[in-house]
Order: C-alpha cells, then sequence, then structure tokens
C-alpha cells in the first residue's frame, strides 16, 4: 500500500480546503501526470497574489490561503514545511515587486521563517 507524501497530503488538503484550486489542480495534474508540490505551489503564487492585489475576483480568497498555510506551517512536519517555505514563501514578490505587502499579513510561524530566507524582504 502506497502512503501519500506529507508534500502530496498538503495540496490535496489545499484543495479540499479552498475548492477554487481544483482547476490549478486538475490541470496541474494533467500537464505533470501526478502531484508535484513544488510545481504547484507556483499556481498557488500566482493566484494569491493577484487575490491580495484584488486583481481577480475569481481568485481563492488570499486570507484563506495564507490562514490554511500558517495553520500547516505551525505543524511542523518537514515536508509540509519545505514546500511552504521554497516555493510559496520564497516566490513572494520581492519589495520592488506589486504585491510585496502580502509579507505583512503573514501570520507568526511563515513570518518568521520568511524572515529567515529573505532577511532583506
Amino acid at each position: 500500500m502506497e502512503t501519500t507524501s506529507p508534500s502530496v497530503r498538503l495540496v490535496s488538503d489545499l484543495v479540499t480546503r479552498i475548492p477554487e484550486f481544483r482547476g490549478a489542480y486538475d490541470d496541474h495534474v494533467f500537464s505533470q501526470g501526478g502531484v508535484l508540490p513544488h510545481v504547484f505551489f507556483w499556481d498557488v503564487v500566482q493566484n494569491t497574489v493577484p487575490s491580495f492585489l484584488g486583481e481577480d475576483p475569481a481568485a481563492a480568497d488570499w486570507r484563506r490561503t495564507l490562514d490554511f498555510l500558517e495553520e500547516q506551517s505551525a505543524r511542523g512536519e518537514l515536508g509540509v514545511d519545505e514546500v511552504i517555505v521554497t516555493s510559496f514563501l520564497n516566490d513572494l514578490p520581492y519589495p520592488h515587486e506589486p504585491g510585496h505587502a502580502i509579507v505583512r499579513e503573514l501570520g507568526p510561524v511563515m513570518a518568521a521563517r520568511f524572515v529567515r530566507i529573505r532577511p532583506g524582504g
């Protein structure tokens, strides 16, 4: 019996909790032939930042996404943390890019990790 990795479970749980990601998930699985969490989280960032900027009314509400990721980050599970830090936090806009203010909205666990990986913002 195959067990699901924590990072694949993270993607599955995100899509279950925030159904607006279902279309991106289905496209991802079709094009990648399965779930590649780090690749999928590029789509999550590309959905979350425009939602924060108010540019995409059809996007998942950025607050729900950040709340979900904060909750997952607080669990301290290695595979989950790796995806959130590497492929979400590290891909957020830089100070000179639109949407950078989203970093001020991160919960305490993600904010602490963000400062560690990108001390300059």
